[in-house]
């Protein structure tokens, strides 16, 4: 309870998602946020692709067989799970519910479908796009990996034409040319999502009703 006698609302952090056609640059570019936002929880996701170099269980993913990801499904474990590039991903809604819960902002690494998914379900969440630069610079990111096959290119190159067709349902887009560009205007974005009037009526829910309380005669 307030002061004031009125029942204070618990803080729930906010949930943001970032999507990209890979090759787009969206792992550094939310690695690097997250150095700059310590507040904001990476949640790990679930997936049967298997690990690339210097990828650790844990840590990048929770990797797992195709049959134990499909029995999580069945028991709904996932707050959202989606096939992408013949890989299966998902988000843990425990994990999840716990860190908004305890009013942790949560960062999601997800595709379009999955963050249409959780649109649904939690509607107040905040979603954002990143775009390459052009088309010849995909290619160029995608080729420079050398982790993944021609074969496994050519497939993330067709598929990221339906990907970016999908970039208009988030929230926001942001242009990965000038990375620190890039970096900037993502942060932007989380600091504008925490200065909305909701969220800051809460936090500061003390000076406001010290700011309204009546002039001592």
């Amino acid at each position: 309870m307030s002061a004031s006698g009125t029942e204070v609302t618990e803080l729930q952090g906010t949930l943001f998602m970032v999507a990209a056609p890979s090759g787009a640059g969206k792992s550094t570019l939310v690695n690097a946020l997250l150095e700059r936002e310590p507040a904001i929880s990476l949640s790990v996701s679930h997936t049967t692709r298997p690990p690339r170099v210097g990828e650790m269980y844990g840590r990048h993913y929770y990797f797992v067989e195709r049959a134990e990801f499909e029995r999580e499904v069945a028991e709904g474990i996932f707050l959202e799970h989606a096939e992408v590039h013949g890989n299966l991903y998902g988000t843990s809604r425990t994990t999840v519910q716990e860190l908004l819960g305890q009013g942790r902002d949560v960062l999601l690494e997800i595709d379009w479908q999955g963050a249409e998914q959780i649109r649904r379900s939690k509607p107040d969440s905040v979603s954002v796009f990143i775009l390459p630069p052009s088309r010849v610079e995909l290619e160029r990111r995608l080729r420079g990996r050398a982790s993944d096959s021609a074969e496994v290119i050519e497939r993330r190159l067709h598929n990221s034409r339906e990907e970016i067709a999908h970039a208009h349902q988030f929230d926001y887009i942001v242009v990965n040319d000038v990375f620190e560009q890039a970096l900037a205007d993502l942060q932007a974005i989380v600091r504008a999502v925490r200065l909305r009037s909701k969220l800051q009526w809460q936090r500061h829910e003390s000076l406001i009703a010290d700011l309204l309380a009546p002039a001592a005669s």
